[in-house]
Order: C-alpha cells, then structure tokens, then sequence
C-alpha cells in the first residue's frame, strides 16, 4: 500500500503548531464560476488572516490565474503559489495530512476520488505527487480513498469518523469496519476509533463528513454541530442522535452544541452552513460565519470552547454556495514538515515556486 518504507506514524492533531496552510484559488474553470469575484475577495481575506496566526500560505493557482493573484494578493503576504492543476478548491479532502514518524514529520495521502465518484477529481488526486517536493520527507500513499474531512483525531490518538462517509460503496466497495480500523491504525497512529451513525447536513455532498459535525478541543471536550435552537428543523432528530452517540463515546467531556442556521440559496435550496467547520490555526481559530442571525451565538460558543484561543470570524456565505466550508477549503501543515528553503522563500512577501 505504500509508495515508500513506512515507519510508525501519528496523526497530528490540528492544535500542534502550524508553519502553512495550503488553499486553492478558485478559477475560472471550476463550479465557482457564478460567484467569482466574491469567492476569491473572501480567499484574500483568509490569506490575511492565516498570515496574523502566524503561518505561511501556500496558495495552489492555476498558471491562467497568477496575473490576477497577484492584483488582488497583497504583495506583502508571506504566501507561496504553487502553480498547478487541480479540480476545485476542498484542499482538505486532497491536499495530504501529517503524520510524526521517527523520521521527523510525514505527508501522508490517500485517494480521492470526488466524494464517491460524484466529481471528477483527477487532477485534483495528483496534487499530492508535486506539493510532496516541498516536504523534509517523502510521501507515504495508502491506496484506499479517504478525505481529510472525514477524520478527525485528538493529542491521545482518539480518532472520530461517520458511518455515512466510510461505508460509502462508491469509496471502498464493501470494505469493513475492521479493515478501516486496521488502516487507521496503520497510518494515522489511531488507538481508539469512533465511527457514528448519525449526523448529516442537508446539501452536504460529502455524505456526512465529521468536520461538518464533531470537533475535537485541546481541552478534553467537543464542539458540535447542533440544533438545538430548532428542535422543528429536520436536521433535529439525528444530530440530537449524534450528541448521544458522542456522550456515550466520551464520558466526561464538555459538548458544546452550535446553534443551526437555515440558510437557503437563490433556488430555495437549503445549504449545509456548518459552525463547526472551523480551522484551528496556531493560537486562533478561524469561525466561519454565514451572515445568519445565529453568527454572534456561534462565535461566542465558540470562545467558550476555546479560551486560550482568538477567535476570527470569516465570512463564508459564498464559500457555502458551493455546499463547503472554511475547514474544507483549509489543510494545515505542521511545523518542521517543510523544507526550510521553502519557507524562507514566501517571508519577504508572494513567491512563486514552480513543482
């Protein structure tokens, strides 16, 4: 299964410090088409504020897109565009996760294959190959399809997943829960494994992605995706099921629930704005927000959940016309995971590095 000899790893949690983020500028070949200009105003809004946590970005652009990059990018931003092909913009689900080996820090990545087959991802499944040259180490590849979306994992190793996603026939054909277990320990170092049954957005193309519905904290405690402030919504009866499967998983732990908006676009149709699709980015965390009265309650549960973090509000009501949001549009690098070259290269303001 693996592209080199693989030592034993660990999944980083996203609170282990950050030194880049990797995004994708949305251009003009991809779904984004009807919102552009708003779409990529708020990507330079996220460049700015990965920078004031602290981290380098790196910004995947199609060569057709470096001329207007460079217009609408402050000259000054520590960003480094990578120009490349790529489908669309979910880096999370693409862009490899990393792992702590004792070689030092690892890029480990699985297939994509467009949410079960739903999208093409082909150019999107290759990135991988070149962003890997920016890396200390070389990638690991495991050959079942997993999105980074789909996992998320805590500094004891706890790993959380959604029944929903996995078992998706279009993914992993019949591939069972053991089997999944097995990679999970394999690759990402998990000791213990929770895969829920309930929980899942109106919209959400994923198929019931964890980070659209269950976070992890530093403190021992999760954040949720709730409804709690509309117990008429459809979306009430299964994510009051996933609470219940989560203080069954994690007795003791502080839940805070994030109240639900119902947010609709131009059609009517119901769109999976998510509170719990954050980034947490180094000493902050990056919230979106949907321009939805729940916005302010969510910020402010948010801060509860995180009082050693600032949190930053984002406006992503156009990143979720696209049906994601700003955890999905985010992959974090750890630090000592990059070449020190390369990161030099974006300190003094916008570089371009060809792969």
């Amino acid at each position: 299964m693996s592209s080199t000899t693989q030592q034993q790893v660990t999944l980083l949690p996203e609170w282990a410090k950050q030194e880049a983020v990797v995004i994708a500028w949305p251009h003009m070949q991809s779904d984004w088409l009807p919102w552009i200009d708003a779409a990529r105003a708020t990507y330079v809004q996220l460049i700015e504020a990965l920078n004031d946590a602290q981290v380098t970005v790196i910004l995947l652009c199609s060569k057709a897109e470096l001329g207007i990059v460079k217009s609408m990018v402050s000259l000054n931003a520590k960003t480094l565009i990578v120009p490349t092909e790529y489908n669309d913009t979910w880096t999370r689900d693409y862009v490899f996760v990393t792992c702590e080996s004792a070689l030092g820090n690892q890029p480990v990545e699985f297939l994509f294959n467009g949410w079960g087959q739903k999208f093409d991802a082909s150019a999107d499944n290759l990135v991988n190959k070149g962003l890997s040259k920016l890396c200390i180490n070389p990638l690991v590849s495991c050959d079942i399809v997993l999105e980074g979306g789909a996992i998320e994992i805590d500094q004891n190793n706890i790993l959380m997943s959604t029944s929903s996603c996995l078992f998706n026939p279009k993914r992993n054909g019949d591939m069972t829960n053991e089997q999944y277990h097995g990679i999970f320990e394999q690759y990402l170092g998990a000791r213990q494994i929770n895969i829920f049954a309930n929980g899942h957005l109106i919209g959400d193309d994923t198929d019931g992605h964890i980070d659209t519905l269950a976070r992890f904290t530093p403190l021992r405690s999760i954040v949720m995706q709730s409804a709690f402030n509309r117990p008429d919504d459809p979306h009430f009866e299964g994510l009051n099921a996933l609470k219940n499967e989560l203080q069954d998983a994690f007795q003791g732990y502080p839940i805070f629930e994030l109240p639900l908006p119902d947010m609709r676009n131009s059609d009517g149709e119901r769109l999976p704005a998510s509170y719990a699709n954050f980034l947490i980015c180094n000493e902050s965390v990056l919230a979106p927000v949907y321009q939805q009265a729940e916005d302010q309650l969510a910020v402010e549960i948010l801060q509860k959940a995180f009082p050693n973090h600032k949190i930053i509000a984002i406006d992503c009501s156009t990143i979720v016309q696209q049906y994601g949001s700003l955890h999905c549009i985010t992959m974090q690098i750890p630090e000592h995971t990059l070449k020190p070259e390369i990161l030099d290269l974006a300190q003094h303001g916008v570089a371009v590095y060809e792969i």
